[in-house]
């Protein structure tokens, strides 16, 4: 039985991954997207019109989604292609410790009110079933809000010893890791950050 939870996937909650595709000829496609986990073997994507990996997804109604915590692979993927040679024959990516195949089962026009993106009507939701799960190491899907914590308890140490215009830099990070981590991260997260409000709050800062 498929188990996303196997990998650190926990239901309502986003993770980063490498989405792979099939490009209309039959070149391979990757490319940094954001998974929200939505059952022990179900996965929802949200996608800009206008995307490859969009395009490919409606089109085979299929794709395969590479867990890694290698910032080269997103970093590549994001600015360019992967090279062809990046990738196994199954679309998935050559030494990810894991990755799983997904068949779509709904697509759905949607942008959310409070997307910091205005784009309106310009997104699509896609639901799908995980169909295989390939575990080749040990590995955690990675949630960005745990760096958001870090980053805001860095900035906190340094309210005290920096500039108004620092310290006003600090306050806008916060805000935007703030919303992030509500957004996407684990309950832990959510609570380290909130506590982190607190004290903000305490040091006399508007939040």
């Amino acid at each position: 039985m498929i188990n996303l939870a196997l990998i650190g996937m926990e239901k309502g909650r986003q993770y980063e991954t490498i989405i792979t595709t099939k490009n209309s000829d039959g070149s391979k496609n990757a490319a940094p997207i954001g998974v929200i986990c939505a059952g022990n073997d179900k996965i929802i994507n949200r996608i800009f019109k206008g995307s490859h990996t969009l395009e490919n997804i409606m089109r085979e109604k299929d794709f395969t989604v590479n867990i890694t915590h290698d910032p080269e692979l997103f970093t590549i993927s994001t600015l360019e292609n992967l090279p062809q040679d990046y990738f196994n024959d199954d679309y998935s990516i050559k030494g990810v410790k894991a990755y799983f195949k997904c068949e779509v089962t709904g697509l759905t026009e949607a942008v959310k009110q409070s997307d910091p993106i205005k784009k309106k009507d310009e997104a699509i939701v896609i639901k799908s079933q995980v169909v295989d799960l390939i575990i080749n190491e040990d590995i955690k899907a990675l949630n960005r809000a745990f760096s958001y914590v870090i980053e805001s308890l860095d900035n906190l140490t340094g309210f005290d010893l920096v500039d108004d215009v620092k310290r006003q830099e600090y306050l806008n990070r916060f805000r935007e890791a703030y919303r992030v981590v509500l957004k996407v991260g684990r309950k832990e997260d959510i609570l380290a950050i909130r506590e982190i409000k607190k004290e903000l709050i305490n040091k006399g800062f508007d939040l």
